[in-house]
């Protein structure tokens, strides 16, 4: 029980982010993940529901393992949450699972790790297909280059020349986990691990290490940037359209329910799990 007479509801959620103007409810007639979700839940519970959610997505970034919470004195089953918030959301939003939570929980400031996925198609020519959910990239990238790069990265450090100028974050320093570069035919992915992740920091890690894979930059590049913590000092800002935010992590006593790791179209490719 998150109060008394409140039941604290955390939901799974995955979305494809291309006609949303973000996670974050904003002003009336934008369209967003947020305010989307909570038109679909108010209705099941037949009373207005607020969310909070793990990662705030930006405009056209994708989530497979995004995780929301809300509080609601409406007594649902499980399945009554999923099914009927899945019934009044539209095609490219869907709910994955539902779980009564203690009071402690939190969906934002209890997780312990993060993850996301930017995912490269890299041919000459544009694709036809999941051309909203992957980042298209016509020059020949040098995968070992991009690697090899991705590892100065690993561990605690500054990123503020990876952070966007809007960024609300109270410190630049954050912990990498892991950063993997590796090919499947024509695409590139980058999954990337950290305690926590600062605005567009992704995005603009993706950018660097694609410059770096055209052998526009040499490969200790990304060592200077991140050094330099200066944003101007990285170069562009990848397109949106390949991120995805692939995994939110807790302590095991939550016991939230476990999904593979995404997109769906990755999912095939044994030597991306880890």
């Amino acid at each position: 029980m998150a109060a008394d007479g409140f039941f604290r509801i955390a939901l799974g959620v995955e979305y494809k982010g291309s006609r949303y103007r973000g996670w974050q409810r904003q002003a009336s007639g934008v369209a967003t993940v947020q305010e989307t979700l909570e038109k679909a839940l108010s209705k099941v519970a037949d009373s207005p529901v607020s969310l909070h959610c793990a990662g705030r997505t930006d405009a056209g970034v994708h989530a497979c393992g995004q995780v929301v919470h809300f509080d609601t004195q409406v007594e649902r089953s499980m399945k009554a949450w999923v099914m009927g918030a899945n019934i009044n959301l539209p095609h490219d939003v869907s709910v994955s699972w539902a779980k009564v939570m203690p009071a402690d929980f939190h969906a934002r400031f209890k997780a312990i790790a993060r993850r996301y996925r930017y995912v490269i198609y890299n041919d000459q020519i544009r694709p036809a297909h999941l051309n909203e959910e992957i980042t298209w990239n016509h020059r020949p990238l040098d995968v070992e280059r991009m690697s090899e790069a991705a590892q100065y990265l690993v561990g605690i450090h500054d990123f503020s020349a990876f952070r966007a100028g809007q960024c609300q974050a109270k410190s630049p320093i954050k912990e990498l986990h892991h950063l993997r570069v590796t090919r499947h035919g024509k695409m590139i992915v980058l999954d990337i691990r950290a305690n926590a992740f600062l605005h567009h920091m992704v995005r603009n890690i993706a950018g660097v290490l694609m410059t770096i894979g055209t052998g526009e930059r040499p490969v200790e590049w990304m060592k200077e940037v991140l050094e330099s913590r200066v944003r101007r000092s990285g170069g562009v800002t990848a397109h949106p359209f390949g991120l995805y935010l692939v995994q939110v992590e807790y302590r095991d006593e939550f016991e939230l329910p476990e999904r593979y790791i995404g997109p769906h179209f990755l999912t095939g490719f044994s030597e991306l799990d880890g």
